[in-house]
């Protein structure tokens, strides 16, 4: 049983099509319970005996997650693989309902308090996976916990922000996994990025990408080269906790998933513990001590 956030476009789509077409029985975690049908129903028509479930999530509430958590709970019982995939990028300063800023708190915040929600479902499953997707772009992240969300616009720039967000997701995929092997639990936690690929993101990285998105499918890769990494990470049967997986070519830009690394700032431990902490007393979801 496998949960994808965000699992009706893009990355998430290709990658949850690949699973059910091996037989898994997959979860479509989507904010628009209309536009998750009409994935599942484009899923269906590639692979006919899939099992596939649609169930709404808003990663940006936390109402939304805690209630989608006590529903697959009562529905399922266990989870093998739940991807981290839902995210935005580079929008405009904004909050959620929660009045976290928006980046940060769909991007990172949301799956804290989700994964958190779901552990004893993956803990109930030998040989669970948490895989949380970053992105490239945390080459180049900062982190200030003095302003962490830019209170009130304060400092805020869309690509910074996005940046920041990523750099959380690696550090939170890290940390789980140190503290899951800390409690003996048989749950690995690693992490992918799909490299550049032309998926509705995509249209955020400049003012210009929605016109060069035609030639760009050209010279990049699609969604499904995009998911190759977090198909890996989610499946092969050699990846171990505290992995890493994103494409091989140039800059890690497009290709075959392969181990790869991140910036020494997303695996130090003093500042994960206190990003954790942190998580914790914002969403209120207090786990792995």
């Amino acid at each position: 049983t496998i949960v994808v956030t965000g699992g009706n476009s893009g990355i998430g789509f290709e990658a949850a099509t690949v699973m059910a077409r091996k037989r898994a029985s997959v979860v479509l975690a989507c904010r628009d319970e209309e536009k998750g049908a009409a994935a599942a129903n484009r899923l269906r028509k590639r692979s006919p005996d899939a099992l596939v479930v649609v169930m709404e999530l808003n990663i940006a509430s936390l109402k939304s997650i805690e209630a989608f958590a006590a529903e697959f709970v009562a529905r399922f019982g266990q989870l093998d693989v739940l991807v981290n995939n839902a995210g935005i990028m580079a929008v405009p300063y904004g909050k959620t309902v929660d009045g976290f800023e928006r980046q940060i708190g769909t991007n990172h915040l949301g799956h804290f308090a989700l994964t958190g929600r779901l552990l004893d479902c993956l803990t109930a499953s030998p040989g669970a996976r948490v895989v949380t997707i970053s992105s490239i772009a945390h080459r180049e992240a900062d982190i200030d916990f003095e302003n962490f969300q830019y209170e009130e616009g304060q400092g805020y720039e869309p690509m910074k922000a996005y940046r920041r967000s990523k750099l959380c997701n690696l550090l939170f995929a890290y940390e789980l996994d140190r503290r899951l092997r800390a409690a003996g639990h048989d749950v690995s936690s690693l992490a992918a990025h799909p490299g550049v690929s032309v998926t509705n993101l995509f249209d955020h990285t400049g003012w210009w990408a929605p016109l060069f998105r035609p030639a760009a499918k050209l010279v990049l890769q699609g969604a499904d080269a995009g998911a190759l990494p977090t198909l890996r990470a989610a499946t092969d049967p050699t990846a171990t906790g505290g992995q890493y997986y994103g494409p091989t070519g140039r800059r890690e830009t497009t290709g075959p998933p392969v181990l790869t690394d991140s910036t020494p700032l997303s695996h130090d431990v003093e500042i994960a513990t206190q990003l954790w902490q942190l998580s914790e007393r914002l969403t209120g979801v207090t786990y792995l001590p």
